[in-house]
């Protein structure tokens, strides 16, 4: 089975798609000529040409508008944002059209629109450019929110959601772009809203999403040196997300830690645990624990941006800390 970056697999996906339906489209800024901030898009422009991969003007919102245009006139774009911190300039077009023109219209229309944008913090980027911006997007009806951790999940769910009607939010983590792992030749699209088991534990749930998915992994190793077992659940998809498939492993287990890379208020950590204690209370021995970057706009200092991001030891003690220990 070939291994694929994180960042080939996505390009692999796109190519795929683009040849297998002559209605996808990319478009954003710098990813034609210049391939993309972060080469996502290598060799598309060669492949498919400037009518269906081309630059465009340091316009977000022109860029989220002319997609939503694009797909109700019958094609499917995939619009690049550089980062998800630029979205915030298309807040507008993504919160206030796309997301709810299907549902205004009465299903009369699809809006078959993929917005990729790169995120998270580590990078030394500064607070401007180190966003975790899921829980906005997630908070809003109409959109589809994804967020693979893994190369074969992130071709699998892009294969997903450009075949998908409906307005999907693809959030790609910066740091993952050179994380390589196996993806089969054959793979399938990935249902959209169903979670991954990806270890098995009897002890304590972790259930993580994206880059939060490794260090999960990385805290259920050094915790299985301590004779604790920990499930690790992927989420994969953030809206929906599988709130049966987390349930059903805190039923298992008995004890849950919800890790996210974004502040703690109103985030994704806050809503898997509340429905985690709606559908599995009576099977909790111990309170959940949350574990989320800091709530704090994120430092330049890499010591102090570091301190501000969850690690594996976090998860760990809090792990320890739901165990009773």
């Amino acid at each position: 089975m070939p291994k694929l970056s994180y960042r080939e697999a996505i390009n692999q996906a796109l190519a795929e798609e683009m040849r297998r339906d002559d209605k996808v489209v990319l478009f954003g800024e710098d990813v034609a000529l210049y391939e993309g901030s972060f080469k996502v898009t290598k060799g598309l422009l060669k492949e498919f040409g400037a009518d269906r991969v081309f630059d465009t003007p340091i316009s977000e919102a022109a860029i989220v508008g002319m997609a939503t245009g694009a797909a109700m006139g019958g094609l499917r774009p995939v619009p690049e944002l550089m980062t998800v911190n630029f979205a915030y300039v298309a807040m507008d077009q993504i919160l206030n059209h796309l997301a709810l023109m299907r549902y205004m219209f009465g299903g009369q229309v699809t809006l078959p629109v993929t917005i990729r944008m790169p995120g998270g913090g580590g990078h030394q980027l500064g607070s401007q450019h180190s966003h975790s911006a899921e829980p906005i997007f997630v908070h809003t009806p109409g959109l589809i929110v994804v967020y693979p951790a893994t190369p074969a999940d992130a071709k699998a769910l892009l294969i997903a959601s450009i075949r998908d009607d409906n307005p999907v939010v693809f959030l790609e983590h910066e740091g993952l772009y050179n994380f390589e792992d196996e993806v089969p030749d054959d793979l399938e699209p990935a249902p959209l809203g169903q979670a991954a088991v990806v270890r098995e534990g009897a002890d304590v749930s972790i259930i993580g999403y994206g880059a939060m998915t490794h260090v999960a992994l990385e805290a259920a190793e050094t915790l299985a040196a301590e004779g604790v077992a920990a499930e690790v659940i992927d989420l994969r998809t953030l809206r929906p997300w599988d709130k049966q498939a987390v349930a059903a492993s805190v039923s298992e287990t008995h004890r849950a830690v919800v890790v996210e890379e974004c502040p703690p208020a109103c985030g994704i950590a806050a809503e898997v645990a509340t429905n985690i204690y709606e559908m599995a209370f009576d099977a909790l021995d111990a309170p959940i624990e949350r574990v989320s970057g800091a709530d704090c706009p994120l430092p330049y200092a890499r010591e102090l941006e570091q301190a501000c991001i969850p690690h594996a030891p976090d998860v760990v003690q809090a792990a320890l800390k739901a165990l009773g220990r």
